[in-house]
C-alpha cells in the first residue's frame, strides 16, 4: 500500500484538571522531518512522542504540536517560596538604594508581588506530571491513526493516478512502436536517396564508405532501446507500486529516468507523429513525477 506525505489530525482531551489539544499534520520532504513542539515540563513526553512518530513514517516534513492548559478550578494554588524570597531580598535593596537618593517608593501589596511572574503557581507534582505524561502518550495513539489513516486514503488515491498515468505511457510506447517501424521503411528509402546523390554528385565518392556513414546515421535514429527501456520502466513502476511504501525516493528516481527516454525519443524522431508521440510522453511523465513527490 501506497502512503501518502500530506495529512493532518487534530484532537482534544482532558485528565485531572489539565486539557490539551493536539496538531498533527505533515508535507512533503526527501527524509523525515519531526518538529515537536510540546510542554518541556512534562518528563519524557517529547522523546516518547518523537519514538511514536519516528517508528510510524518514513519520509515527511512533520509537525506536531500540542497546548495543554490547566483548570484553574482544579488545580491547587502554590507560592514558590524561592522565588518569593528573591522577589522580597530585591525589592527591600531597590528601596533601600533608593531612600539612599532621597527618593520615597509607594509601598507595594500583597497583589503586586503575587501577580509577579512565578511568584504564584498552578500545577501539578512531580507525580502528577508523569500521571499526565503517559495520559498523553496513550491519547497521541488515536491522533497518529487518525492521521495515519488520511496517509493510506491519500496513498490509495494516489496509487490509482499514479496506475492510470503507466497505463497512458504504455499505450504511447506502443503506439511509437508502431510509428518507428513504419518509420523505417521511409528513412531507408531516404538514405538510398541520399546515397544516389552524393554518387552522383561527387565524382570519385567511395561509395562503400558513404553507405557506411548512411548507415550509421540509421543506427543513431533508431529508437529500439528507448521503447525497450520505456516498457521496462513501466513495469518496474507497477512491481514498486505493488510493493508500497517506503518507495517514494525510488519511485521519483524512475520517473527521472523516463524522462530520459522521452528527451531521446523525441531527439532521435525525424518523423511528425513520432515527435507528436515523443511529447505527450513527456506530458504524462511530467505529470507522473509531480504526483510521485507526494509519496513516502
Amino acid at each position: 500500500m501506497l502512503y501518502s506525505m500530506t495529512a493532518f489530525a487534530a484532537a482534544k482531551g482532558e485528565f485531572e484538571g489539565q486539557s490539551w489539544a493536539w496538531e498533527l499534520r505533515s508535507v512533503n520532504g526527501k527524509g523525515l522531518d519531526l518538529r515537536l513542539r510540546v510542554p518541556d515540563w512534562i518528563e519524557g513526553l517529547e522523546a516518547g512522542l518523537r519514538a511514536r512518530l519516528s517508528k510510524a513514517m518514513a519520509r515527511g516534513n512533520v509537525s506536531l504540536s500540542l497546548r495543554v492548559q490547566s483548570d484553574e478550578r482544579g488545580g491547587a494554588l502554590s507560592v514558590n517560596e524561592a522565588l518569593l524570597e528573591d522577589v522580597l531580598a530585591a525589592m527591600a535593596g531597590i528601596e533601600a538604594r533608593a531612600m539612599d537618593r532621597g527618593l520615597s517608593l509607594a509601598p507595594a501589596n500583597a497583589a503586586d508581588i503575587v501577580g509577579l511572574r512565578g511568584v504564584l503557581e498552578t500545577g501539578t507534582s512531580a507525580q502528577d506530571t508523569g500521571a499526565l505524561g503517559r495520559a498523553l502518550l496513550a491519547d497521541f495513539e488515536s491522533v497518529l491513526e487518525s492521521f495515519l489513516d488520511m496517509r493510506r486514503a491519500e496513498g490509495a488515491a494516489l496509487a490509482q493516478v499514479l496506475g492510470a498515468q503507466l497505463d497512458e505511457i504504455e499505450t504511447l510506447t506502443k503506439e511509437a512502436a508502431e510509428v518507428a517501424e513504419a518509420r523505417r521503411d521511409d528513412l531507408s528509402q531516404s538514405f538510398r536517396a541520399a546515397l544516389a546523390r552524393v554518387i552522383e554528385g561527387a565524382s570519385g565518392a567511395d561509395e562503400g564508405r558513404v553507405a557506411q556513414e548512411l548507415a550509421m546515421m540509421a543506427v543513431k535514429l533508431d529508437v529500439t532501446e528507448e521503447i525497450d527501456r520505456l516498457r521496462a520502466h513501466v513495469g518496474a513502476a507497477r512491481e514498486l507500486i505493488a510493493q508500497g511504501s517506503p518507495m517514494g525516493r525510488k519511485l521519483d528516481f524512475l520517473s527521472q529516468e523516463f524522462n530520459r527516454e522521452a528527451n531521446t525519443l523525441c531527439s532521435k524522431a525525424q518523423n511528425t507523429g513520432l515527435t507528436r508521440i515523443g511529447l505527450g510522453l513527456k506530458t504524462v511523465i511530467d505529470q507522473m513525477r509531480e504526483q510521485v513527490q507526494n509519496v513516502e
